[in-house]
């Protein structure tokens, strides 16, 4: 009985998660942006999604603000070089940037972008 509730609990968080990125999918397909995981690399973008992490973390000797941002198709890191703080640059922030997509360590990322806050 214990295992069936677990599976049940686990199910809804899973289509609770899936329905997220549906509605985030959907979002980004009515704006008209590129989506994470299509988007082209090293070409002018612009994408639109949600911070999942935002951390300080030193690139270089230098101080770089980095997030973690999700569209519900992909995710990508947005860095800022030289910057400890960006205010509104938050954990479940909607946010809009465009720049070129780059490749660190086999990972997308995008270095100091324009952005805007989303409402």
């Amino acid at each position: 009985m214990g295992k069936s509730r677990l599976r049940r609990t686990i199910s809804s968080w899973a289509s609770s998660s899936d329905q997220h990125d549906r509605d985030l999918r959907r979002t980004m397909v009515a704006t008209g942006v590129d989506r994470i995981a299509s988007a082209p690399d090293r070409e002018p973008v612009r994408i639109r999604g949600t911070l999942r992490t935002v951390t300080l973390r030193p690139r270089g000797g230098v101080p770089a603000l980095e997030a973690e941002m999700y569209d519900g198709t992909g995710a990508i890191t947005v860095v800022w070089l030289g910057r400890r703080r960006i205010a509104g640059i938050d954990p479940g922030r909607a946010l809009e940037v465009r720049g070129r997509i780059g490749a660190h360590d086999g990972h997308r990322i995008m270095y100091n972008p324009r952005y805007e806050l989303m409402p």
